[in-house]
């Protein structure tokens, strides 16, 4: 869509009004050097200098309207929540598997895959099916109760 005149530029020139007002302030110099840098400055910063423009008598109401729109037409960037866990901790061990990896390592202190399991429960990653199944025959070979 091409605008019909695109001469005129509203947000530079609330910002050079602004500047007439403010002279001494940092963040409206600032605003403006990103705005003449980059072209285009945030939603947040048109929000600040939307307050500041408008505690500036004189100024054209149009201009205000005008940065109003530009504002809502941006979108809204909302960072997630933390979920509420509600007491309860993200991750649980399964105690079953620890007993088993502990009994399998009773009788066989060197099993490698016993250690792995073993390294992975106590790094609290999940024991996915068939190391569980792994588990479950390792005692049954050994004659642990399962």
């Amino acid at each position: 869509m091409e605008r019909k005149k695109p001469e005129i530029d509203v947000v530079n020139e609330i910002l050079e009004d602004c500047i007439l007002a403010y002279p001494v302030s940092s963040f409206i110099i600032s605003l403006y050097k990103q705005y003449l840098q980059r072209g285009s400055l945030s939603k947040k910063q048109l929000q600040g200098l939307h307050g500041k423009a408008s505690k500036i008598e004189g100024l054209a109401p149009g201009k205000l309207a005008t940065l109003e729109a530009l504002i809502l037409r941006m979108p809204t960037r909302i960072k997630s929540v933390v979920p509420q866990g509600g007491g309860r901790p993200v991750f649980e061990r399964d105690e079953a598997a620890g007993e088993l990896i502990s009994s399998i390592l009773a009788k066989y202190p060197e099993h490698k895959r016993a250690l792995f399991l073993r390294t992975k429960y106590e790094n609290n990653e999940v024991l996915n099916a068939s190391e569980l199944a792994d588990l479950k025959r390792f005692a049954r070979a050994l004659g642990i109760g399962v």
